[in-house]
């Protein structure tokens, strides 16, 4: 595992991957670079109920729901995030959250297809912000190294 990559998805990103019928999408590849611990992946309670929320949503079959769930509880790194720390950057507060995910989980990187973003400017505290395929670019570059 390339131990200094640590990643955010937004749950557009998860919810992507899970509804994609392309077998090469950017974030399934993502999903499964993630599975073959190629980076760590930071997520909190927040995301989580957020992402299961959406992915119901969206008519994902609760099996799939389900397995999604139990991979995160057992290979991403869980972190706390307390409401006094989430702050008031973005105008959604479910971005906000992602945003405070990545900074108490001290990510490199938040993966996210959401216009909110776009005020950030690609960076918070030194935190990337990007879409899936430059995410999914480094990941490839440093495989190969």
């Amino acid at each position: 595992m390339t131990k200094h990559l640590r990643a955010v998805f937004d749950t557009n990103v998860f919810v992507s991957a899970s509804l994609s019928k392309n077998i090469n999408s950017p974030t399934r590849e993502l999903w499964e670079r993630w599975k073959n611990k190629e980076f760590a992946l930071v997520i909190c309670d927040q995301i989580a109920k957020e992402l299961i929320e959406k992915l119901t949503e969206c008519g994902v079959p609760s099996d799939e729901i389900v397995e999604q769930a139990s991979a995160l509880a057992r290979s991403a790194e869980w972190v706390v995030v307390p409401e006094e720390k989430i702050e008031a950057l973005l105008s959604d507060p479910d971005d906000n959250v992602v945003v405070a995910c990545a900074v108490e989980g001290r990510a490199n990187y938040l993966v996210t297809y959401d216009p909110h973003f776009d005020s950030l400017q690609g960076n918070y505290r030194g935190i990337k912000i990007v879409k899936a395929i430059p995410f999914l670019e480094v990941l490839r570059m440093e495989s190969k190294t």
